[in-house]
């Protein structure tokens, strides 16, 4: 099958690598000017002047980057298939339309507010109590368009800094971890869903996810498992889902933001579970059945940032894969991941430590089940 994909990143890149077993051939259309995937076939149309073009070469579309116009999508809808629909792109695009679904579902989220000035956000900051974290209600992502509030006067600083006519204000949650739940659905509904991992961010990008954790309680996953079929079923959702989530000292899950497409969390599926989220991603779009969400042994993704480690070094740890991205190195940029496999979680540690020193921008990994 000929498969569209809106977006040219790494993203879209593994997406490829894990659909050409399948026979599938892989048209980019990158709507930014600057493509990275290095595979299939590219093209960059920044005026829509290459859309019919582009629309000749696929069967049908799917996306590696929600980022994109609400319209074009739904003008691609008019003539192939997209999965996931643009109505899944149109809600996460906007966390204030996010939340009202998570609301609407009952899945709990932060206490939060909507604002409309600086004099709003202090109002808002007082209400919820300090420290609170603003967000731009459209566009950012990777800790960019938000501000963390330490104290209800830094609003008007936040506020510029931030500089978005609309903002979402959440309070501060006592969590043990951040975690997240993929799942994926086919077109006929069937739902698959993966082990739950915990992630470690720092400056607002992931580092490290572990998959599956040792210690979580299997009601919560039953939880997790619940709040993104909701997501899936109300969107009417095709291909895989990513839902973030804090996890509570009490064991409660609160959701912090979903994803419409495969995502950085998912990238231990590669080594780490029976079907990888880029192969059941395409499985689903197609109309196949769905492969097995296992986990095969415990797994950790490791997030390659800014600078590359000597690629030698990183494969002489037993049972490590590296994915390079064939990026140019820049601070704070995704360069490649390492995914990390062990018998034990015990020894899956000792692989991760020894991984992030040979890596020249890892910090220290810390996990809660340590």
């Amino acid at each position: 099958m000929k498969i569209g994909v809106l977006g040219a990143g790494q993203l879209g890149r593994m997406l490829a690598l894990a659909g050409y077993p399948l026979a599938n051939r892989f048209t980019f259309l990158d709507t930014t000017g600057h493509p990275s995937a290095g595979i299939g076939e590219v093209m960059i149309d920044t005026d829509r002047r290459h859309l019919e073009e582009f629309l000749e070469r696929v069967d049908l579309v799917t996306y590696e980057f929600e980022h994109l116009p609400v319209s074009l999508v739904q003008a691609i809808e008019e003539h192939k298939p997209v999965h996931p629909s643009s109505e899944a792109i149109r809600v996460c695009q906007n966390r204030a339309e996010e939340k009202a679904l998570f609301d609407r579902l009952g899945i709990p989220t932060p206490a939060y507010r909507l604002v409309e000035s600086a004099e709003a956000l202090e109002a808002a900051a007082r209400e919820l109590g300090t420290p609170v974290v603003a967000k731009s209600v459209t566009e950012g992502y990777d800790g960019k368009g938000q501000a963390v509030l330490k104290d209800p006067a830094e609003a008007t600083d936040a506020w510029h800094a931030i500089n978005h006519p609309r903002l979402i204000v959440e309070a501060f949650v006592d969590f043990v971890r951040e975690v997240s739940i993929i799942a994926v659905r086919g077109r006929d509904g069937e739902v698959a869903f993966y082990p739950m991992a915990e992630n470690v961010h720092v400056d607002g990008i992931l580092r490290y996810s572990v998959a599956p954790m040792p210690d979580l309680d299997a009601a919560i996953q039953q939880t997790a498992d619940g709040y993104i079929r909701a997501l899936l079923d109300e969107l009417d959702y095709v291909g895989v889902l990513t839902l973030e989530l804090f996890q509570t000292r009490d064991g409660g899950l609160m959701a912090n933001e979903m994803a419409p497409r495969v995502h950085n969390s998912g990238h231990w599926t590669m080594d780490g579970a029976v079907t990888s989220q880029f192969e059941n991603h395409l499985r689903a779009i197609q109309g196949l059945p769905l492969g097995d969400t296992s986990a095969r042994l415990p797994t950790c993704m490791v997030n390659v940032i800014g600078r590359e480690g000597e690629t030698a070094a990183l494969l002489a740890i037993e049972d490590a894969h590296l994915h390079r991205y064939d990026k140019s190195e820049r601070p704070g940029r995704k360069l490649a991941h390492v995914n990390l496999v062990a018998p034990t979680h015990d020894a899956l540690l000792e692989k991760v430590r020894a991984c992030a020193a040979l890596l020249p921008e890892a910090p220290a990994p810390r996990f809660s089940f340590e």
